[in-house]
C-alpha cells in the first residue's frame, strides 16, 4: 500500500504518524548516531522510542502538526522526521532527525526548506525556533544556511546542556 503524503518536495514525501509506525520510529530513535545528540544518554530505550512515537502522534491530532516521518519519492525508503512542535503562542519548534544513510545529500536542507514554508505560509507563523546539541557541527551549519539567527545558548533538559539556539522570522525563510 502506497504512502499518503500530505505534502512533497522534489524528493521527499511528508506523512503523518501513526500506532503502526513504531517500526520506522524504532529504526530511527532506536539508532544511537541519531540519537546521540538529542538525551543525555545518547539513545533511547524502547519505552522512550514508544513515548515518542505517542507525542508526535497527540501532536499531530491535536495541533496538526508534528516532527512528520518522511520518505523518499523514488525508492518509498524511510528517511527520517521533520517538522513542528509547539514553542509559544504562534511560535513553533523546528526539528529534523535522519537516519545516517541519508546525511550529506542534502534531505536536511530540502526538508526543514518545506516545513518553514509551510510553517509560515499555511499556520501564519510569527517566528520559528531551533536548537542544536553544542557538539552537532552539522546542524550549526544547516540552520546557518536555512538562514536561522543566533540568538544565544538556552538549557536543554533532554540533554542537559546548553544548546546554541536560532530563530526565524518569515522574511528570512528560503
Amino acid at each position: 500500500m502506497a504512502r499518503e503524503f500530505f505534502m512533497q518536495t522534489e524528493r521527499i514525501g511528508f506523512s503523518k504518524w501513526c500506532e503502526s509506525d513504531f517500526p520506522f520510529a524504532k529504526t530511527l530513535w532506536g539508532n544511537q548516531k541519531v540519537t546521540k545528540y538529542i538525551c543525555a544518554g545518547g539513545k533511547f530505550n524502547l519505552q522512550d522510542i514508544v513515548n515518542r512515537l505517542n507525542q508526535e502522534i497527540a501532536n499531530g491530532e491535536t495541533r496538526d502538526i508534528e516532527y512528520w516521518p518522511i520518505f523518499e519519492n523514488a525508492t518509498s525508503k524511510f528517511i527520517g522526521c521533520c517538522g513542528l512542535r509547539p514553542y509559544r503562542e504562534n511560535e513553533y519548534e523546528m526539528g529534523i532527525h535522519l537516519l545516517p544513510e541519508f546525511w550529506g545529500h542534502g534531505y536536511a536542507f530540502e526538508a526543514a526548506a518545506a516545513v518553514i514554508q509551510y510553517a509560515f505560509a499555511r499556520l501564519r507563523a510569527q517566528k520559528l525556533f531551533a536548537g542544536h546539541n553544542p557538539n552537532n557541527t552539522a546542524s550549526r551549519k544547516l540552520l546557518n544556511k536555512l538562514g536561522f539567527i543566533y540568538i544565544g545558548d538556552k538549557f536543554y533538559a533532554p540533554t542537559g546542556l546548553y544548546h546554541p539556539s536560532y530563530e526565524l522570522e518569515p522574511a528570512g525563510s528560503p
